[in-house]
């Protein structure tokens, strides 16, 4: 195996890897995500103990147990340029050796939950309910410098959304990477399911307009009309399809859960989003205790 250069992985003084500031044993192999740095807290106020902490720029950590269940909770700002640093990180702290720089012999598997908001894109997925995203669809080009394959359903999926949208004409060309298998079984009830779009921004690139006209005025509603097979695009925001692209490159379980705080087509904003988030965490810890 060939050493890993400073310059590539950094590992600050405490033996800790650079932006996350967190060291290999302070890692848990089920991992909570968040894009808002405050929400940790609210989801570790869930743990029996929290035996870790740490917060650097806008990643924070903290790990403890629920029940049996060790977990850390991570926030990883928002946007995939911040998933980049996570995902790579996160595997570097259980794939790589540290004190070798080489990359270990026997690989970890990750379970990653991203629990975040988003707003839907279809008319029957009213604010304050849950979407597991069953693709994560990215508009964002973070995947394009990666070596990333798809499958035959994933090509054709995205193929067709593609033509519809005409998006690679004008931006990047699309990806798409789907749930990990193994988790998405367990958020079925009480969840819609669909595609999530990942935009590289939250005003222009999710069709909204304050005082600049945009390029693609025509994006939501196209995004609304697609459909391919049983399959539609139920949402969109910053950051699942970075998570599930990587996470399948990496060999990781990844699934996105949302809380939908605005519905786009009918023009509304839930009245109490944190309270909305607040039952999400919950009703996803009480899911991830049991795995």
């Amino acid at each position: 195996m060939s050493r890993i250069a400073e310059s590539e992985l950094i590992i600050n003084n405490r033996g800790a890897i650079y932006h996350l500031d967190v060291k290999p044993d302070e890692l848990a192999t089920t991992i909570i995500t968040v894009g808002d740095p405050d929400r940790v807290a609210k989801v570790s106020s869930y743990f029996d103990h929290v035996e870790f902490k740490t917060n650097h720029r806008e990643f924070v950590t903290h790990t403890g147990y629920l029940g049996s269940k060790r977990i850390s909770v991570v926030s990883t700002g928002i946007g995939t340029d911040n998933i980049d640093i996570f995902f790579n990180e996160l595997d570097a702290l259980v794939n790589i050796d540290f004190t070798s720089r080489t990359i270990k012999n026997e690989l970890t598997s990750l379970n990653i939950i991203r629990i975040g908001t988003s707003g839907s894109l279809q008319q029957n997925i009213p604010v304050d309910s849950f979407v597991t995203s069953t693709h994560g669809l990215g508009i964002d080009n973070l995947l394009n410098f990666y070596n990333h394959h798809q499958n035959e359903e994933e090509k054709q999926l995205l193929q067709s959304f593609v033509t519809l949208t005409q998006l690679h004409n004008r931006f990047s060309y699309p990806y798409i990477s789907s749930a990990g298998s193994a988790l998405l079984k367990h958020f079925v009830e009480g969840y819609h399911h669909g595609i999530t779009v990942t935009c590289p921004g939250f005003y222009g690139p999710q069709g909204r307009m304050l005082r600049l006209s945009l390029s693609n005025p025509q994006l939501i509603d196209r995004l609304t009309q697609f459909s391919f097979g049983q399959h539609r695009i139920t949402n969109f925001e910053m950051e699942t399809a970075g998570i599930y692209g990587l996470g399948k490159i990496l060999g990781h379980q990844c699934i996105s859960l949302s809380a939908i705080v605005a519905n786009r087509i009918t023009k509304q904003f839930s009245n109490d989003g944190d309270a909305v988030v607040q039952k999400l965490i919950k009703k996803t810890l009480e899911i991830v205790a049991g795995l």
